[in-house]
């Protein structure tokens, strides 16, 4: 019954940071802690699926994509916001998560990186500083909770088992949702 609960509260949280955004409905932060703020951000044609596999950056994450087949999810309707992980992100971590054998535990990592609703970084900021508690919460498609807060002006997000990393780079709006590059892993690879 919690679990039905969580997954019914899901879609309110996302309604709740999204409202907490600019209004302008693409903000994007720049990650790498630039005074500024927030800059506008066109959304592209491209769909998630499309945004990642034209990225060199997120290679390995594609090789992962591919073997959980979750390909389609991402091509399809959303929207969803995807916490990606670098290829670097991936050499710190134990186990070949693009290897045939880890097809469920490559699914089910790719599962703690996705969150419904598209989320900016303008949308993050600003739930966070609305919240007493300096901090943001949402619930993950794995229904994993990742923790968001700021360190200066780096967002940061920590996963369920503290696995803590930063956002990083550009983010990209979708046409089905928004690409957020992240420094690390947000689970323990499963061995």
């Amino acid at each position: 019954m919690k679990t039905m609960m969580r997954w019914a509260l899901a879609p309110l949280c996302v309604v709740t940071l999204v409202a907490c955004g600019d209004g302008a409905g693409g903000g994007a932060g720049n990650g790498a802690g630039k005074a500024g703020g927030p800059t506008a951000v066109t959304p592209s044609s491209q769909t998630l699926a499309q945004t990642l596999k034209g990225d060199r950056t997120f290679g390995t994450l594609e090789r992962v994509l591919d073997n959980a087949a979750l390909g389609e999810v991402l091509a399809g309707k959303g929207p969803y916001t995807v916490f990606a992980p670098s290829d670097a992100a991936f050499t710190a971590s134990a186990g070949d998560l693009g290897d045939e054998a880890m097809k469920a535990q490559g699914a089910a990592m790719l599962r703690a990186h996705i969150v419904p609703g598209s989320l900016t970084r303008a949308d993050i900021r600003a739930a966070i500083d609305q919240s007493s508690s300096g901090t943001a919460e949402m619930r993950t498609m794995a229904n994993s909770l990742l923790t968001f807060s700021k360190d200066g002006d780096t967002l940061i997000v920590t996963g369920d088992n503290g696995a803590r990393g930063r956002l990083t780079g550009e983010e990209t709006l979708a046409s089905n949702g928004v690409v957020q590059p992240v420094d690390a892993l947000l689970v323990k690879a499963a061995g």
